[in-house]
């Protein structure tokens, strides 16, 4: 009786474990292309219950290493869900999703004129970029900077946002006259009515971008449904939109 009993308990926590909500941990420059997909997702998929929190990459890394209950992880840098492999937390292999840009973007001044050279610029007084301590998006800022030879001369300048978004969101604001952001934000209609300089991108790593299934959503066949979903045409359609390129894809 015993054993029938175990075995129930089990059968009604797995149960229960997968009429729970897919719930992602999103890297917070999918933040739009995201949402999207998700749209066209629930239209062929109406009773699908999906919940996404967006944030910076590293800090979400930390959360799902303490016990975070999120089902699919996908990440501005694949390293992190390498880290998740690594430490016996992932049901996948980490698989690339999409290749990630970075732009010169302001809401104040025409940025499709600016280089990177043109920060040291006394008259800009504020730069954003993501922190780089936890944010891919701010590694590579900080990367093309350095590159760029101008990273000393414009440090004193620097304030940074908790995350991508919130790094656009600050320059948007005008918090900071320039911004290192996401050319994917930077696509986002609201901002897209401001021009922005592409950064060269051999000035920095490559923004390969990489998704897994964490050991929580093993039980989910909804959480690996909607991971398989990223690999379709119309998530692809989408992501292009944003400006990502896809796995295997060359800049046109």
């Amino acid at each position: 009786m015993r054993w029938i009993a175990a075995c129930a308990a089990l059968l009604l926590a797995s149960t229960l474990q997968a009429s729970e909500p897919v719930r992602i941990a999103a890297a917070s420059d999918l933040r739009y292309a995201l949402d999207e997909i998700l749209a066209v997702y629930r239209q062929a998929h109406p009773d699908a219950a999906i919940d996404v929190i967006y944030g910076s990459s590293g800090k979400m890394t930390t959360q799902i290493i303490n016990g975070a209950p999120y089902d699919i992880f996908f990440s501005a840098d694949i390293a992190f869900p390498r880290q998740l492999q690594e430490r016996g937390m992932t049901v996948t292999e980490p698989a690339v999703y999409a290749l990630g840009r970075i732009v010169l973007w302001s809401n104040s001044l025409d940025t499709s004129q600016l280089s990177l050279a043109d920060l040291t610029d006394p008259r800009i007084r504020r730069i954003a970029i993501a922190q780089p301590s936890h944010a891919p998006y701010g590694q590579r800022a900080q990367e093309a900077l350095q590159a760029a030879g101008v990273w000393e001369a414009v440090q004193p300048k620097l304030v940074f946002g908790e995350n991508i978004a919130h790094t656009a969101q600050m320059t948007q604001s005008g918090a900071a006259q320039v911004g290192i952001i996401a050319l994917s934000l930077a696509r986002f209609p609201d901002l897209a009515r401001h021009g922005y300089t592409l950064i060269d991108d051999a000035l920095h790593n490559p923004l390969t971008q990489g998704y897994v299934v964490t050991r929580r959503g093993a039980d989910k066949p909804a959480a690996l449904e909607f991971a398989e979903f990223m690999a379709t045409g119309p998530a692809h359609e989408i992501m292009r939109r944003y400006g990502f390129l896809m796995p295997g894809e060359q800049e046109p």
